[in-house]
């Protein structure tokens, strides 16, 4: 038994073999034709085979899905030339149709005509892979809400099945599919939660189908989050005296990022002399007429922000002071190290002392002489003072 093949390697082609048997009474000798079921890819190549039996040159004739003929014994009846014929003999027939649609499904007859008409009929079934999938944004993202995400494949079949996946983990959807007569739309919507973190985060919509011979076709997302802005001056380093000059640069964040910085000075107008670019805030020959607070502000759909910067100009000659923290905890931890080793010392030297003092006494009040032995008495009319010695351990 032969198996009909599409053109597309990449899919299998379901084949079920029918027969149908034409006995010849006077021959006692019986005709048989048989159908072979094809499935071929939208877009490719279906070849059609009708296998002949003791074939005694019969009239064959092939008929489409809507029993229009297309070859009568080798002959094209239908002027649609996407169908060839390949092979007219006395054991096979076949027929080739390109550019294959969902329209061209269904039965085709492989008809033999004896003493009684007999058909077998070969199905033709269409598979549509799904294109890359499209991600509608249903509900915008915004900061501390949620986000409502739709992944959509509007023609497959059969249906394509859908997932969404973060980090490698998949998200669970709620899949809805509608049946467009021959194809399938399918759609799987997610919801989640975000914040301002999540704002350019990567998330995948993968299609999958028995067409795609174990591939995907996968469209990247990356989630937009809006959130409102948020502002900050950085400072010049160093004292600002009369005759310096001043630059300042607000820093912005925020989506959509503000268009609009706003500088300005708290109770008073800005100076003449204040040069503004953007985020970059100038004075030049600073004087002390320029002390005061400064104001950077922005602004989107989500929010305002604002910073300030106070700004105290001295005179050329001043003596300033300078602050810091770090030199004064530096001192107080060498002062807190030199105050505990004098403690530690003040114990160590008592100590020895009392312990020398004691043994002291101890050896006093035993009356050891120098070797150790215990003076009974004063021989040799020794004095009491001279009998009396002391010793120090």
């Amino acid at each position: 038994m032969a198996s009909a093949t599409a053109r597309n390697p990449c899919v299998p082609l379901a084949t079920i073999i029918v027969v149908a048997v034409a006995c010849l009474a006077r021959t006692a000798r019986c005709q048989a034709v048989q159908a072979e079921n094809v499935t071929v890819l939208e877009g490719g190549t279906a070849e059609i085979s009708c296998r002949l039996q003791n074939y005694d040159g019969s009239i064959v004739v092939i008929q489409n899905p809507r029993r229009q003929t297309l070859f009568f014994n080798g002959t094209r009846a239908l002027k649609d030339d996407r169908f060839q014929m390949v092979l007219f003999s006395p054991r096979l027939v076949r027929i080739e149709l390109t550019n294959v649609s969902v329209s061209d499904e269904g039965g085709y007859f492989c008809q033999l005509y004896t003493d009684a008409t007999h058909h077998q009929v070969a199905t033709l079934s269409v598979s549509v892979p799904p294109e890359t999938p499209t991600v509608e944004v249903k509900q915008e993202a915004v900061e501390g809400g949620e986000v409502t995400l739709a992944c959509v494949s509007p023609r497959s079949k059969p249906a394509a099945t859908l997932r969404w996946v973060r980090n490698g983990r998949e998200l669970p959807g709620v899949v809805s599919q509608q049946d467009n007569m021959k194809t399938f739309s399918v759609s799987s919507t997610i919801r989640i939660p975000v914040e301002r973190k999540d704002n350019g985060a990567a998330l995948s919509c993968e299609a999958l189908h028995p067409a795609l011979a174990g591939q995907r076709k996968i469209r990247h997302y990356r989630l937009d989050v809006n959130f409102a802005p948020t502002v900050r001056i950085v400072p010049p380093s160093g004292i600002l005296r009369e005759g310096d000059s001043l630059s300042l640069t607000c820093s912005v964040s925020g989506n959509p990022l503000p268009r609009n910085i706003q500088w300005s000075k708290i109770n008073e107008s800005l100076p003449e002399r204040a040069e503004i670019s953007g985020p970059t805030f100038q004075i030049s020959r600073l004087s002390q007429s320029h002390n005061g607070t400064y104001l950077c502000q922005a602004q989107n759909d989500y929010g305002r922000a604002a910073d300030h910067y106070s700004l105290l100009v001295y005179d050329p000659g001043a003596v300033v002071e300078t602050h810091s923290a770090v030199p004064y905890a530096v001192i107080g931890g060498v002062l807190a190290l030199l105050v505990f080793t004098v403690i530690c010392a003040l114990i160590v030297t008592i100590w020895c002392s009392v312990r020398q003092k004691g043994s002291y006494l101890t050896h006093e009040a035993s009356g050891l002489d120098e070797h150790g032995e215990v003076a009974g008495g004063f021989p040799h009319g020794n004095d009491a003072s001279q009998g009396k010695k002391e010793y120090l351990l």
